[in-house]
Protein backbone atom coordinates (compact mmCIF):
# COMPACT_ATOMS: atom_id res chain seq x y z
CA UNK A 1 0.00 0.00 0.00
CA UNK A 2 1.14 3.46 -0.40
CA UNK A 3 3.05 4.25 2.78
CA UNK A 4 1.10 7.64 3.12
CA UNK A 5 -1.78 6.35 4.60
CA UNK A 6 0.07 5.24 7.89
CA UNK A 7 0.20 8.37 8.55
CA UNK A 8 -2.90 9.68 7.76
CA UNK A 9 -4.81 11.31 10.64
CA UNK A 10 -1.50 11.90 12.62
CA UNK A 11 0.36 14.82 14.08
CA UNK A 12 3.28 16.26 12.83
CA UNK A 13 4.89 14.87 16.13
CA UNK A 14 4.15 11.71 15.63
CA UNK A 15 5.06 11.33 12.18
CA UNK A 16 8.27 12.94 13.13
CA UNK A 17 8.27 10.14 15.88
CA UNK A 18 7.62 6.86 13.86
CA UNK A 19 10.40 8.37 11.21
CA UNK A 20 12.80 8.39 13.60
CA UNK A 21 11.98 4.64 15.13
CA UNK A 22 12.46 3.46 11.37
CA UNK A 23 16.00 5.67 11.64
CA UNK A 24 16.77 2.98 14.78
CA UNK A 25 15.93 0.25 12.86
CA UNK A 26 17.87 1.02 9.52
CA UNK A 27 20.87 1.26 11.58
CA UNK A 28 20.12 -2.28 13.49
CA UNK A 29 19.98 -3.58 9.76
CA UNK A 30 23.58 -2.16 9.64
CA UNK A 31 22.96 0.67 7.03
CA UNK A 32 24.11 4.27 7.22
CA UNK A 33 20.38 6.01 6.44
CA UNK A 34 22.93 9.30 5.70
CA UNK A 35 25.15 8.48 2.44
CA UNK A 36 28.30 10.75 1.37
CA UNK A 37 27.73 9.51 -2.24
CA UNK A 38 26.33 7.61 -4.91
CA UNK A 39 27.69 7.53 -8.66
CA UNK A 40 24.64 8.25 -10.99
CA UNK A 41 24.92 6.92 -14.19
CA UNK A 42 21.64 8.28 -15.80
CA UNK A 43 18.84 10.76 -15.15
CA UNK A 44 15.34 10.22 -15.16
CA UNK A 45 14.84 12.13 -18.29
CA UNK A 46 17.73 10.65 -20.51
CA UNK A 47 15.93 6.98 -19.90
CA UNK A 48 12.50 8.10 -20.72
CA UNK A 49 14.00 10.09 -23.92
CA UNK A 50 16.52 7.53 -24.61
CA UNK A 51 15.40 4.10 -23.66
CA UNK A 52 16.26 2.27 -26.95
CA UNK A 53 19.71 1.99 -26.43
CA UNK A 54 19.65 2.67 -22.01
CA UNK A 55 17.56 -0.78 -22.20
CA UNK A 56 20.81 -2.62 -24.05
CA UNK A 57 22.89 -1.56 -21.07
CA UNK A 58 23.83 -4.09 -18.43
CA UNK A 59 23.30 -2.10 -15.34
CA UNK A 60 21.88 1.85 -14.87
CA UNK A 61 22.98 3.88 -11.48
CA UNK A 62 19.96 6.14 -10.51
CA UNK A 63 19.21 8.30 -7.88
CA UNK A 64 16.25 10.32 -7.02
CA UNK A 65 13.70 11.49 -4.02
CA UNK A 66 11.16 8.88 -3.90
CA UNK A 67 7.75 10.34 -4.50
CA UNK A 68 5.31 7.27 -4.49
CA UNK A 69 5.93 4.10 -2.77
CA UNK A 70 3.48 1.03 -3.46
CA UNK A 71 4.77 -2.05 -0.97
CA UNK A 72 3.20 -5.55 -2.31
CA UNK A 73 4.69 -8.45 -0.33
CA UNK A 74 7.57 -9.63 -1.76
CA UNK A 75 7.72 -7.32 -4.64
CA UNK A 76 6.93 -3.65 -4.57
CA UNK A 77 6.90 -0.25 -6.57
CA UNK A 78 8.11 3.14 -5.84
CA UNK A 79 8.71 6.25 -7.98
CA UNK A 80 11.73 8.57 -7.75
CA UNK A 81 12.08 12.29 -9.08
CA UNK A 82 15.34 13.54 -9.58
CA UNK A 83 16.04 16.89 -11.41
CA UNK A 84 14.34 16.01 -14.66
CA UNK A 85 11.62 14.28 -14.15
CA UNK A 86 10.40 10.82 -12.46
CA UNK A 87 10.93 6.83 -12.67
CA UNK A 88 9.17 4.05 -11.48
CA UNK A 89 11.41 1.44 -9.81
CA UNK A 90 10.64 -2.11 -9.47
CA UNK A 91 12.08 -4.44 -6.47
CA UNK A 92 11.24 -8.02 -5.67
CA UNK A 93 13.02 -9.39 -2.87
CA UNK A 94 14.80 -12.38 -4.57
CA UNK A 95 16.23 -9.90 -6.50
CA UNK A 96 17.69 -7.86 -4.59
CA UNK A 97 17.85 -9.98 -1.19
CA UNK A 98 16.20 -10.05 2.21
CA UNK A 99 18.20 -7.92 4.01
CA UNK A 100 18.02 -4.81 0.98
CA UNK A 101 13.96 -5.89 0.84
CA UNK A 102 13.85 -5.22 4.90
CA UNK A 103 15.33 -1.99 4.29
CA UNK A 104 13.04 -0.82 1.83
CA UNK A 105 10.21 -1.90 4.26
CA UNK A 106 11.29 1.37 6.55
CA UNK A 107 11.61 3.75 3.78
CA UNK A 108 9.24 6.62 3.65
CA UNK A 109 7.93 9.06 0.80
CA UNK A 110 10.75 11.57 1.28
CA UNK A 111 13.31 9.46 1.41
CA UNK A 112 16.88 9.48 -1.26
CA UNK A 113 17.31 6.44 -2.41
CA UNK A 114 19.89 5.01 -5.47
CA UNK A 115 19.20 2.32 -7.22
CA UNK A 116 21.16 0.12 -9.63
CA UNK A 117 19.51 -1.91 -12.44
CA UNK A 118 18.23 -2.71 -15.85
CA UNK A 119 15.63 -0.89 -17.43
CA UNK A 120 12.53 -2.69 -19.42
CA UNK A 121 8.73 -1.38 -19.84
CA UNK A 122 5.85 -3.49 -17.72
CA UNK A 123 2.95 -5.25 -19.16
CA UNK A 124 1.30 -1.71 -19.16
CA UNK A 125 4.19 0.14 -20.93
CA UNK A 126 5.72 1.70 -18.29
CA UNK A 127 9.49 2.40 -18.35
CA UNK A 128 10.85 1.09 -15.32
CA UNK A 129 14.54 0.42 -13.74
CA UNK A 130 14.46 -3.56 -12.36
CA UNK A 131 16.61 -3.13 -9.12
CA UNK A 132 18.92 -5.51 -8.86
CA UNK A 133 20.37 -2.86 -5.64
CA UNK A 134 19.16 -0.30 -3.65
CA UNK A 135 20.86 2.22 -1.14
CA UNK A 136 19.82 4.78 1.03
CA UNK A 137 21.38 7.94 1.15
CA UNK A 138 18.99 9.98 3.28
CA UNK A 139 16.01 9.32 5.42
CA UNK A 140 13.31 11.59 5.33
CA UNK A 141 12.34 12.40 8.94
CA UNK A 142 9.65 15.28 7.80
CA UNK A 143 6.53 14.32 5.49
CA UNK A 144 6.59 16.35 2.25
CA UNK A 145 3.45 17.54 0.50
CA UNK A 146 1.33 14.54 -1.43
CA UNK A 147 0.19 15.75 -4.66
CA UNK A 148 -1.96 13.32 -6.42
CA UNK A 149 -2.64 12.73 -9.76
CA UNK A 150 -5.08 10.93 -11.92
CA UNK A 151 -5.48 10.71 -15.43
CA UNK A 152 -3.60 13.90 -15.77
CA UNK A 153 -5.82 15.89 -12.91
CA UNK A 154 -3.69 16.70 -10.24
CA UNK A 155 -5.51 16.48 -6.14
CA UNK A 156 -4.43 18.06 -3.33
CA UNK A 157 -2.15 20.15 -5.11
CA UNK A 158 0.66 22.41 -2.74
CA UNK A 159 -0.80 25.70 -4.05
CA UNK A 160 -0.48 27.94 -1.12
CA UNK A 161 1.53 30.98 -2.47
CA UNK A 162 2.62 31.96 1.09
CA UNK A 163 3.71 28.68 1.39
CA UNK A 164 5.41 28.31 -1.23
CA UNK A 165 7.71 31.43 -1.08
CA UNK A 166 8.33 30.65 2.59
CA UNK A 167 9.13 26.99 1.86
CA UNK A 168 10.31 27.11 -1.75
CA UNK A 169 12.20 23.97 -1.49
CA UNK A 170 9.22 22.02 -0.83
CA UNK A 171 7.55 23.91 -3.74
CA UNK A 172 10.25 22.77 -6.48
CA UNK A 173 10.38 19.18 -4.80
CA UNK A 174 6.27 18.77 -5.30
CA UNK A 175 5.73 21.82 -8.40
CA UNK A 176 8.06 20.45 -11.50
CA UNK A 177 6.28 24.11 -13.15
CA UNK A 178 8.46 25.79 -10.54
CA UNK A 179 11.52 24.52 -11.44
CA UNK A 180 10.78 25.13 -15.06
CA UNK A 181 11.05 28.77 -14.45
CA UNK A 182 13.91 29.57 -12.62
CA UNK A 183 15.59 27.21 -15.89
CA UNK A 184 14.38 30.55 -17.70
CA UNK A 185 15.48 32.76 -15.42
CA UNK A 186 18.90 30.88 -15.60
CA UNK A 187 18.40 31.05 -19.32
CA UNK A 188 17.80 34.82 -19.90
CA UNK A 189 20.53 35.82 -17.98
CA UNK A 190 22.94 34.03 -20.10
CA UNK A 191 21.06 34.79 -23.02
CA UNK A 192 21.45 38.45 -21.88
CA UNK A 193 25.37 38.04 -21.32
CA UNK A 194 25.54 36.22 -24.62
CA UNK A 195 23.86 39.28 -26.82
CA UNK A 196 26.05 42.00 -24.37
CA UNK A 197 29.50 40.37 -24.95
CA UNK A 198 28.74 39.59 -28.88
CA UNK A 199 28.82 43.29 -29.27
CA UNK A 200 31.66 44.25 -27.71
CA UNK A 201 30.79 45.09 -23.94
CA UNK A 202 32.78 44.06 -20.53
CA UNK A 203 31.31 42.72 -18.24
CA UNK A 204 32.43 44.20 -14.47
CA UNK A 205 31.66 44.02 -11.02
CA UNK A 206 31.22 47.56 -8.48
CA UNK A 207 30.71 47.83 -4.74
CA UNK A 208 27.24 46.57 -3.35
CA UNK A 209 28.40 48.63 0.17
CA UNK A 210 28.03 52.08 -1.34
CA UNK A 211 29.15 55.50 0.88
CA UNK A 212 26.78 57.83 -0.86
CA UNK A 213 24.12 55.94 -3.04
CA UNK A 214 22.78 57.18 -6.74
CA UNK A 215 22.05 56.48 -10.13
CA UNK A 216 18.18 56.34 -9.45
CA UNK A 217 15.24 58.03 -7.66
CA UNK A 218 14.75 55.49 -4.27
CA UNK A 219 14.69 55.56 -0.64
CA UNK A 220 17.99 53.40 0.29
CA UNK A 221 18.62 51.26 3.35
CA UNK A 222 21.25 51.71 5.46
CA UNK A 223 23.95 50.05 7.44
CA UNK A 224 27.44 50.79 9.48
CA UNK A 225 30.58 49.95 8.13
CA UNK A 226 32.43 49.13 12.08
CA UNK A 227 35.78 49.26 10.55
CA UNK A 228 35.44 53.30 8.75
CA UNK A 229 33.25 54.03 11.29
CA UNK A 230 31.03 55.66 8.82
CA UNK A 231 27.24 54.80 7.43
CA UNK A 232 27.08 53.17 3.94
CA UNK A 233 24.15 52.04 1.85
CA UNK A 234 23.26 49.01 -0.07
CA UNK A 235 23.18 50.22 -3.54
CA UNK A 236 19.99 51.30 -5.69
CA UNK A 237 21.54 51.25 -8.76
CA UNK A 238 25.40 50.85 -10.42
CA UNK A 239 25.03 53.77 -12.91
CA UNK A 240 27.17 56.10 -11.12
CA UNK A 241 29.97 53.38 -10.99
CA UNK A 242 29.52 52.44 -14.50
CA UNK A 243 29.92 55.67 -15.82
CA UNK A 244 33.12 56.43 -14.09
CA UNK A 245 34.37 53.35 -16.24
CA UNK A 246 33.04 54.72 -19.36
CA UNK A 247 35.19 57.82 -17.99
CA UNK A 248 37.93 56.23 -16.92
CA UNK A 249 38.21 54.44 -20.71
CA UNK A 250 36.28 51.44 -20.93
CA UNK A 251 33.51 52.37 -23.78
CA UNK A 252 31.07 49.44 -23.38
CA UNK A 253 30.59 48.15 -19.87
CA UNK A 254 27.27 46.44 -17.81
CA UNK A 255 26.70 44.62 -14.78
CA UNK A 256 24.16 42.53 -13.93
CA UNK A 257 23.83 42.56 -10.08
CA UNK A 258 21.32 42.85 -6.93
CA UNK A 259 20.03 46.52 -6.20
CA UNK A 260 18.27 46.94 -3.06
CA UNK A 261 15.37 50.08 -2.55
CA UNK A 262 13.89 50.98 0.67
CA UNK A 263 10.69 50.44 -0.66
CA UNK A 264 6.82 48.91 -0.18
CA UNK A 265 6.52 45.22 -1.73
CA UNK A 266 3.70 44.52 -4.37
CA UNK A 267 3.03 42.17 -7.13
CA UNK A 268 5.84 44.09 -9.39
CA UNK A 269 8.14 45.26 -6.92
CA UNK A 270 10.78 43.77 -4.49
CA UNK A 271 13.28 45.74 -2.15
CA UNK A 272 15.79 43.50 -3.44
CA UNK A 273 15.80 42.77 -7.17
CA UNK A 274 18.62 42.12 -10.14
CA UNK A 275 19.30 44.43 -12.81
CA UNK A 276 20.92 44.82 -16.02
CA UNK A 277 22.63 48.28 -16.73
CA UNK A 278 24.57 48.32 -19.61
CA UNK A 279 26.68 51.68 -21.18
CA UNK A 280 28.32 52.72 -24.16
CA UNK A 281 30.36 55.74 -25.11
CA UNK A 282 30.01 57.63 -28.26
CA UNK A 283 25.59 56.69 -28.80
CA UNK A 284 22.78 58.15 -27.57
CA UNK A 285 19.05 57.26 -26.43
CA UNK A 286 18.19 57.00 -30.40
CA UNK A 287 21.04 54.42 -30.70
CA UNK A 288 19.88 52.25 -27.70
CA UNK A 289 16.22 52.26 -28.86
CA UNK A 290 17.17 50.25 -31.56
CA UNK A 291 19.88 48.12 -28.99
CA UNK A 292 17.16 47.63 -26.77
CA UNK A 293 14.99 46.32 -29.53
CA UNK A 294 17.72 44.21 -30.72
CA UNK A 295 18.49 43.07 -27.28
CA UNK A 296 14.68 41.84 -27.05
CA UNK A 297 14.43 39.95 -30.15
CA UNK A 298 17.58 38.12 -29.02
CA UNK A 299 15.99 36.97 -26.68
CA UNK A 300 12.64 36.25 -28.34
CA UNK A 301 14.61 34.61 -30.78
CA UNK A 302 15.92 32.03 -28.24
CA UNK A 303 13.17 31.40 -26.55
CA UNK A 304 11.76 30.47 -29.29
CA UNK A 305 7.99 32.12 -29.77
CA UNK A 306 7.54 35.52 -31.59
CA UNK A 307 3.84 35.87 -29.86
CA UNK A 308 4.29 35.18 -26.18
CA UNK A 309 1.16 34.74 -23.41
CA UNK A 310 1.43 37.47 -20.23
CA UNK A 311 -1.90 37.10 -18.52
CA UNK A 312 -5.03 38.31 -20.53
CA UNK A 313 -2.69 39.64 -23.30
CA UNK A 314 -1.23 38.29 -26.19
CA UNK A 315 2.29 40.34 -26.59
CA UNK A 316 3.69 40.41 -30.07
CA UNK A 317 7.52 40.68 -31.05
CA UNK A 318 7.04 40.23 -34.59
CA UNK A 319 6.86 44.07 -35.19
CA UNK A 320 8.91 47.23 -34.97
CA UNK A 321 8.57 48.49 -31.21
CA UNK A 322 6.29 51.63 -31.21
CA UNK A 323 7.91 55.21 -30.37
CA UNK A 324 5.74 57.78 -28.72
CA UNK A 325 6.81 60.62 -26.92
CA UNK A 326 5.03 61.32 -23.02
CA UNK A 327 3.47 64.54 -23.68
CA UNK A 328 1.29 62.91 -26.85
CA UNK A 329 0.28 59.62 -24.44
CA UNK A 330 -0.53 61.96 -21.80
CA UNK A 331 -2.56 64.37 -24.17
CA UNK A 332 -4.13 60.97 -25.66
CA UNK A 333 -5.21 59.44 -22.44
CA UNK A 334 -6.34 62.49 -20.12
CA UNK A 335 -7.36 64.35 -23.03
CA UNK A 336 -5.77 67.76 -21.81
CA UNK A 337 -2.84 69.12 -22.95
CA UNK A 338 -0.64 69.28 -20.13
CA UNK A 339 2.26 70.84 -22.28
CA UNK A 340 1.54 74.68 -21.38
CA UNK A 341 0.49 73.91 -17.43
CA UNK A 342 2.27 74.99 -14.90
CA UNK A 343 3.33 73.53 -11.51
CA UNK A 344 0.39 74.94 -9.46
CA UNK A 345 -1.94 73.99 -12.38
CA UNK A 346 -0.75 70.37 -12.72
CA UNK A 347 -1.07 69.87 -8.85
CA UNK A 348 -4.49 71.18 -9.19
CA UNK A 349 -5.17 68.17 -12.29
CA UNK A 350 -3.80 65.54 -9.85
CA UNK A 351 -5.73 66.47 -7.05
CA UNK A 352 -8.97 67.00 -9.03
CA UNK A 353 -8.10 63.38 -10.34
CA UNK A 354 -7.61 62.19 -6.99
CA UNK A 355 -4.10 61.52 -6.97
CA UNK A 356 -2.06 61.40 -3.89
CA UNK A 357 0.75 64.49 -3.26
CA UNK A 358 3.29 63.84 -0.90
CA UNK A 359 5.63 67.26 0.48
CA UNK A 360 8.38 67.91 -2.10
CA UNK A 361 6.70 66.89 -4.81
CA UNK A 362 7.42 69.33 -7.81
CA UNK A 363 6.55 69.58 -11.63
CA UNK A 364 8.13 66.15 -13.32
CA UNK A 365 6.60 64.51 -10.01
CA UNK A 366 3.59 65.42 -10.77
CA UNK A 367 3.83 64.36 -14.87
CA UNK A 368 4.79 61.12 -13.78
CA UNK A 369 1.82 60.47 -11.96
CA UNK A 370 -0.47 61.28 -13.91
CA UNK A 371 1.26 59.15 -16.61
CA UNK A 372 1.32 56.36 -14.45
CA UNK A 373 -2.55 56.44 -13.95
CA UNK A 374 -3.69 57.44 -16.81
CA UNK A 375 -1.44 56.34 -19.47
CA UNK A 376 0.86 53.40 -18.36
CA UNK A 377 -2.17 50.56 -18.15
CA UNK A 378 -2.80 51.04 -21.75
CA UNK A 379 0.91 50.47 -23.16
CA UNK A 380 0.42 46.71 -23.68
CA UNK A 381 2.46 45.77 -27.23
CA UNK A 382 6.25 47.30 -26.85
CA UNK A 383 6.32 50.47 -27.06
CA UNK A 384 8.54 52.93 -25.71
CA UNK A 385 7.70 56.01 -24.02
CA UNK A 386 10.56 59.13 -25.11
CA UNK A 387 11.06 62.61 -23.48
CA UNK A 388 10.77 63.44 -20.53
CA UNK A 389 10.17 65.85 -17.79
CA UNK A 390 14.11 66.94 -16.41
CA UNK A 391 13.09 67.08 -12.82
CA UNK A 392 12.51 63.44 -12.57
CA UNK A 393 15.72 62.63 -15.11
CA UNK A 394 18.77 64.14 -13.60
CA UNK A 395 21.23 62.17 -14.97
CA UNK A 396 19.88 62.67 -18.66
CA UNK A 397 20.96 65.29 -21.42
CA UNK A 398 18.59 67.84 -22.59
CA UNK A 399 16.23 67.41 -25.33
CA UNK A 400 17.99 69.06 -28.22
CA UNK A 401 15.49 71.03 -29.52
CA UNK A 402 15.88 73.47 -26.66
CA UNK A 403 12.85 72.47 -24.33
CA UNK A 404 14.82 73.08 -21.17
CA UNK A 405 12.68 71.21 -19.41
CA UNK A 406 12.37 68.17 -21.16
CA UNK A 407 15.70 65.73 -21.31
CA UNK A 408 16.55 62.10 -23.50
CA UNK A 409 15.09 59.06 -21.85
CA UNK A 410 12.97 57.12 -22.40
CA UNK A 411 11.09 53.77 -21.20
CA UNK A 412 10.21 50.66 -22.56
CA UNK A 413 6.36 49.66 -21.74
CA UNK A 414 5.20 46.27 -22.32
CA UNK A 415 1.77 44.18 -20.68
CA UNK A 416 1.61 47.59 -18.87
CA UNK A 417 4.65 47.43 -17.47
CA UNK A 418 8.14 49.38 -17.51
CA UNK A 419 10.80 46.98 -18.55
CA UNK A 420 14.06 49.58 -19.36
CA UNK A 421 14.69 52.50 -18.76
CA UNK A 422 17.18 54.60 -21.01
CA UNK A 423 19.15 58.25 -20.99
CA UNK A 424 21.45 59.93 -23.51
CA UNK A 425 23.79 60.41 -20.46
CA UNK A 426 24.29 63.92 -19.33
CA UNK A 427 27.90 64.68 -19.56
CA UNK A 428 28.05 68.04 -18.78
CA UNK A 429 29.64 68.41 -15.15
CA UNK A 430 28.39 71.98 -14.56
CA UNK A 431 25.13 71.07 -15.37
CA UNK A 432 25.14 68.01 -13.61
CA UNK A 433 26.01 69.74 -10.16
CA UNK A 434 23.30 72.29 -10.75
CA UNK A 435 20.93 69.16 -10.95
CA UNK A 436 22.49 66.93 -8.24
CA UNK A 437 21.95 70.42 -6.05
CA UNK A 438 18.36 70.69 -6.90
CA UNK A 439 17.76 67.03 -5.75
CA UNK A 440 19.36 67.96 -2.46
CA UNK A 441 17.11 70.71 -2.45
CA UNK A 442 13.64 68.37 -2.37
CA UNK A 443 15.33 65.77 -0.28
CA UNK A 444 15.51 68.80 2.07
CA UNK A 445 11.89 69.43 1.50
CA UNK A 446 10.78 66.12 2.13
CA UNK A 447 11.07 63.57 -1.04
CA UNK A 448 12.55 60.86 0.56
CA UNK A 449 13.34 59.55 -3.10
CA UNK A 450 15.15 62.37 -4.38
CA UNK A 451 18.79 61.52 -5.32
CA UNK A 452 21.76 62.84 -3.62
CA UNK A 453 24.97 64.56 -4.28
CA UNK A 454 27.80 62.78 -5.47
CA UNK A 455 30.96 64.82 -5.33
CA UNK A 456 33.23 62.36 -6.55
CA UNK A 457 31.37 61.86 -9.18
CA UNK A 458 30.89 64.90 -10.64
CA UNK A 459 34.32 65.22 -9.96
CA UNK A 460 34.81 62.32 -12.43
CA UNK A 461 32.43 64.34 -15.00
CA UNK A 462 35.16 67.36 -14.63
CA UNK A 463 37.79 65.28 -16.12
CA UNK A 464 35.73 64.14 -19.21
CA UNK A 465 33.27 62.50 -20.11
CA UNK A 466 32.20 61.10 -23.82
CA UNK A 467 28.84 61.18 -25.28
CA UNK A 468 27.21 57.92 -23.82
CA UNK A 469 24.13 56.49 -24.00
CA UNK A 470 22.68 54.17 -20.80
CA UNK A 471 20.46 51.55 -20.32
CA UNK A 472 18.86 50.00 -17.29
CA UNK A 473 16.76 46.05 -17.94
CA UNK A 474 14.65 44.40 -15.27
CA UNK A 475 15.80 41.03 -14.78
CA UNK A 476 13.03 40.05 -12.65
CA UNK A 477 10.47 41.42 -14.91
CA UNK A 478 11.90 40.07 -17.85
CA UNK A 479 11.84 36.47 -16.27
CA UNK A 480 8.48 37.42 -15.33
CA UNK A 481 7.36 38.25 -19.09
CA UNK A 482 8.36 35.43 -20.68
CA UNK A 483 7.57 32.68 -18.27
CA UNK A 484 3.91 34.26 -17.93
CA UNK A 485 3.95 35.02 -14.08
CA UNK A 486 2.34 37.68 -12.50
CA UNK A 487 4.28 37.89 -9.16
CA UNK A 488 7.39 38.98 -8.90
CA UNK A 489 7.52 36.61 -6.35
CA UNK A 490 7.44 33.89 -8.51
CA UNK A 491 10.63 34.61 -10.41
CA UNK A 492 12.79 35.19 -6.92
CA UNK A 493 13.54 31.78 -5.51
CA UNK A 494 13.18 33.52 -1.96
CA UNK A 495 11.30 36.98 -2.12
CA UNK A 496 11.20 38.81 0.73
CA UNK A 497 7.68 38.44 2.69
CA UNK A 498 5.78 40.07 5.57
CA UNK A 499 6.28 38.22 9.01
Amino acid sequence: MDTQHQTEGKSLAEIISIRKEKLDKIRELGYEPYSYEFAKSHSCEQILSDYESIKEELTVHLAGRIMAIRKMGRASFCHIQDETGRLQLYLRENQIGEKSYELFKHLDIGDFLGAVGKVFKTRTGEITLFADEIHLLSKNIRPIPIVKEKDGTVFDAFSDKEQRYRQRYLDLIVNPETKNVFRMRSQILQWSRDFLNQHGFLEVETPSLQPIYGGASAKPFKTHYNALNRNYFLRIAVELYLKRLIIGGFEKVYEIGKNFRNEGIDRTHNPEFTLLEFYQAYVDYNYMMDFVEDFFHFIVKNVGREEIDYGEHKIRFDQKFQRRRMFDLLKEHTGTDLTPLSEDELKEFCLAKGIELKPGYRYGKYIELIFDQFVEPHLIQPTFVMDYPKEISPLAKPKRDGNSRIVERFELYIAGKEFANAFSELNDPFDQRSRLEEQKRLSEMGDEEAQTMDEDFVVAMEHGMPPTGGVGIGIDRLVMLFTNQQSIKDVILFPQLRT
